[in-house]
């Protein structure tokens, strides 16, 4: 369809157009969750070692292949360094399992006592409830066992097929390059390469810049709470430098964890305290002075939007959609605001309001044009 005629349609065409194709949009994305989210991450992945893999080949003479497996490998053994010391801090963790569960007997004690006071519920009537509610979930031990070992199983095989479309990204990469061009006609390869360029550009400095804050942050409350004597300060402070990636929701989710684990090793209530109040300061200083420096002078998203994006993603994908809104909407933006026609979408998307405004103040007079 011709743009002008477009234009020149009843707004409730231009509605039901839109909402029609938002539903299939959907729809398409739930259904092929299986092989778009893999799809999405190694994309991400193979923006991320681009530039190691063509330092290979063209710097030490490597084969394309031997370039990007070795570059594959490379980012591996960064993840299974995390994941072993996460992981050696959880066996530490389980050693506690006496004391965690003593802990929360004084607790179930001194809960029932309250409850008993505050509402005239004595304790036979709050054990009944309480031994119903634990049989129903032994009931269920077989089938939430099952399905955790499905999940696992399926979350390994995500992990490999995403670093085998990863693979396959670097060693085609030019070709894939040559059949987004040669999609569009020729009056539009010049936007296409500009739209490309600055994905590649804004995709690889948002990844560098949510790892170096991740890595702030973990080092800012592992060394808080070592100087304030919380048991496991390593595993906490990966835990929420890994979950603070997700925006507003990770840190508080990282905060009920860390709560959780100090309040199941801790002698006295007021380590608790101390770690909800070294959460919310590192997060108030991550959000006000950290993320607009490391990570927004890339990403240009206003807040509305990236909390709209993690929910929505959430409820489509899963975990794995939290993680990639971020990605997805940026990468929207950078295309809404180079193709006529998309402009107000890349307006509502962003965050500078000069430059928002320079956007609509040039849409509009294209519009009187």
């Amino acid at each position: 369809m011709d743009l002008k005629l477009q234009k020149n349609l009843p707004f409730h065409l231009k509605l039901s157009s839109i909402l029609i194709s938002l539903v299939i949009l959907v729809y398409i994305t739930i259904v092929a969750k299986e092989i778009l989210s893999p799809l999405i991450f190694s994309c991400l992945f193979s923006i991320l070692l681009l530039p190691l893999a063509t330092f290979l080949e063209n710097k030490l003479k490597l084969p394309r292949s031997a370039a990007s497996m070795i570059s594959i490998i490379l980012l591996l053994t960064g993840i299974g360094l995390v994941l072993y010391v996460i992981g050696s801090q959880m066996s530490e963790l389980a050693k506690d399992w006496p004391q965690f569960q003593e802990q929360l007997l004084k607790t179930i004690n001194s809960l029932q006592d309250w409850i008993a006071t505050t509402f005239h519920v004595n304790a036979d009537k709050q054990l009944t409830y309480v031994h119903s509610a634990t049989s129903k979930v032994m009931a269920s031990g077989t089938t939430v066992l099952g399905a955790t070992l499905l999940s696992l199983s399926g979350l390994m095989l995500f992990f490999v097929f995403t670093f085998i479309y990863t693979f396959f990204f670097l060693l085609y990469r030019r070709l894939i390059m040559k059949f987004l061009v040669s999609v569009f006609l020729d009056e539009n390869k010049e936007v296409v390469h500009e739209i490309i360029e600055r994905v590649q550009y804004m995709i690889r400095k948002y990844i560098i810049g949510l790892l170096i804050e991740a890595a702030i942050v973990s080092l800012a409350v592992c060394l808080a709470f070592w100087v304030l004597g919380i048991k496991y300060a390593v595993l906490l402070g990966l835990i929420t430098g890994l979950f603070n990636i997700i925006p507003y929701i990770g840190i508080f989710s990282a905060l009920v964890i860390s709560v959780l684990v100090t309040f199941a090793t801790a002698t006295v209530f007021s380590k608790v305290i101390l770690v909800i109040v070294v959460l919310i300061v590192v997060h108030l200083i991550d959000s006000n002075i950290l993320l607009p420096v490391v990570v927004g002078s890339k990403v240009r998203i206003n807040a509305l939007v990236t909390v709209l994006g993690v929910i929505i993603g959430e409820m489509i994908w899963g975990i794995p959609g939290m993680f990639l809104s971020i990605p997805v909407i940026a990468v929207l933006k950078i295309i809404f605001d180079r193709v006529e026609g998309l402009e107000a979408w890349g307006i509502i998307l962003g965050d500078e309001e000069l430059k928002q405004n320079k956007l609509a103040t040039r849409l509009t007079a294209k519009r009187k044009q």
